[in-house]
């Protein structure tokens, strides 16, 4: 039940604990232990009743148990950010760095239609859909390497080879039916039998890799076309920063951009067969934080 963990962390509490300890010591060492403990224990019951179903103290325990959830998250979002930055070719990173750019340019361009006059040097950078901004560049950066990785996946993968070993298969096969005339001779064998399950298996998975590979060539062209989209409405929201001369608008249009994006997360969740990322729902901070950068 979720009130008893509610009630829980209300005893656990280091201050509870100190006050009930200290008046169950009181009460034993006063002589009247049969008096003053029943005391104590209605005490801390009633304490725990109120604290323990208080709306603000469950709201506090939940984003307590959210924030300690974050926080393990991050590690994994983190190390999954250091082998995307690690890993991809330098003509990728710095197309990511080059959109990373073109964010925070978009961002000292909110900031300066928010103090109009103002010396931009003396401005801090403000949480400008911050968060917003930081979805679309990890996302940005996840479509890089799955590109990267789906590209050394076709180049490695030879569609003759595979279309070859399938005629091949089909042959085998071909001729063991003619050695069996009809289709019924020697059925019985259990040799036969065997080889044939073995080719007929062997023939299916062959059709699987060539299903696989074309699906993944109509991913590459997928995630090719969502970088472009995802780079040029990047630069649409900059220009719109300096043309609606509204900051409130533009971060609505962040928003936009990066619910639009929901679809391409899906196909890259539906590519960790090749890319080996992870499901993470953390985002790290891009803009903030330098992204380290391939040595």
């Amino acid at each position: 039940m979720r009130i008893a963990k509610y009630l829980k962390r209300a005893f656990l509490n280091q201050w509870n604990l100190l006050a009930f300890v200290g008046a169950s010591a009181f009460g034993l060492l006063s002589g009247r232990p049969d008096i003053v403990l029943p005391v104590v224990a209605a005490g801390e019951l009633a304490y725990l009743g109120m604290l323990g179903t208080h709306p603000k103290f469950q709201a506090y325990v939940e984003a307590q148990e959210a924030k300690a959830a974050r926080g393990e998250n991050s590690g994994d979002t983190q190390r999954t950010l250091e082998r995307i930055t690690q890993s991809l070719p330098r003509a990728a990173l710095d197309r990511f760095l080059e959109l990373r750019t073109r964010c925070l340019e978009l961002q000292q361009i909110a900031v300066e239609l928010k103090h109009p006059g103002q010396e931009t040097a003396e401005l801090p950078f403000e949480n400008f859909q911050a968060d917003g901004l930081d979805r679309l560049l990890w996302i940005h950066l996840r479509l890089l390497y799955t590109q990267n990785a789906l590209e050394r996946f076709l180049k490695k993968t030879s569609e003759q080879q595979i279309r070859d070993d399938i005629r091949r298969l089909e042959d085998r096969l071909a001729t063991l039916s003619a050695e069996q005339p009809g289709g019924t001779a020697n059925t019985g064998s259990t040799q036969a039998q065997k080889i044939r399950k073995a080719l007929e298996d062997n023939l299916a998975t062959s059709r699987d890799r060539l299903l696989n590979l074309q699906k993944a060539r109509d991913n590459y062209e997928l995630v090719k076309l969502e970088i472009e989209r995802l780079e040029n409405k990047t630069r649409s929201l900059a220009e719109l920063a300096v043309n609606r001369q509204e900051p409130d608008f533009i971060s609505g249009q962040v928003d936009q951009v990066a619910a639009s994006m929901l679809e391409t997360e899906k196909t890259m969740n539906d590519l960790q067969f090749v890319t080996g990322l992870e499901t993470l729902e953390e985002t790290p901070e891009m803009l903030r934080v330098p992204v380290a950068q391939r040595q």
